[in-house]
């Protein structure tokens, strides 16, 4: 799936009321940047970098699909090879709650 289809279906699976205040985070996937802001009522994910994410995510596209779609956390080769990263691994965990 490409980077543009994937957040797009990550507006479409996001459930509502699962974040406990708005948060941003910052996806790099691949060449590919964005901004996902989430709040009790939507998922909003805009082209480009924003400064001062809550979270900051940088992974290899089929990475990120697997995590966001199958629900399947990057591997410890993942992380050794450089194709996941993270800047904070508690809302990272939040995040996989707030899609179906």
């Amino acid at each position: 799936m490409s980077p543009d289809a994937l957040v797009a279906e990550m507006t479409r699976r996001y459930l509502p009321n699962k974040v406990p205040r708005d948060l941003v985070y910052y996806l790099s996937i691949g060449e590919h940047k964005y901004t996902m802001r989430l709040d009790a009522a939507a998922c909003i994910i805009t082209e480009g970098k924003v400064e001062g994410a809550d979270c900051v995510i940088k992974a290899h596209p089929d990475v990120f699909e697997n995590l966001v779609i199958k629900r399947k956390a990057p591997g410890p080769l993942d992380i050794a090879r450089g194709r996941f990263k993270t800047s904070d691994v508690g809302l990272l965990a939040l995040l996989g709650e707030c899609f179906r």
